[in-house]
């Protein structure tokens, strides 16, 4: 599994958390939600995403992506 994979496989799981914990538990989950879809666009314009810095750290390898 490369980098792009692992953020992208980690991106779709904490938007499907996040809509079940807001249906279930409280409504104020669907701000992880926005966060989410926040970060994702901030990443595809700037090139930095935390998410892949932490997957490179424990050694997942490089895609094109995320280089």
């Amino acid at each position: 599994m490369t980098i792009d994979r692992a953020v992208m496989m980690f991106a779709g799981f904490m938007v499907l958390a996040s809509l079940a914990l807001g249906l279930y538990v409280s409504p104020w989950w669907y701000l992880l939600t926005a966060f989410v879809g926040v970060n994702l666009i901030q990443a595809s314009v700037t090139g930095f995403c935390p998410a892949a810095m932490v997957f490179r750290a424990i050694g997942v390898r490089s895609g094109a992506a995320f280089e």
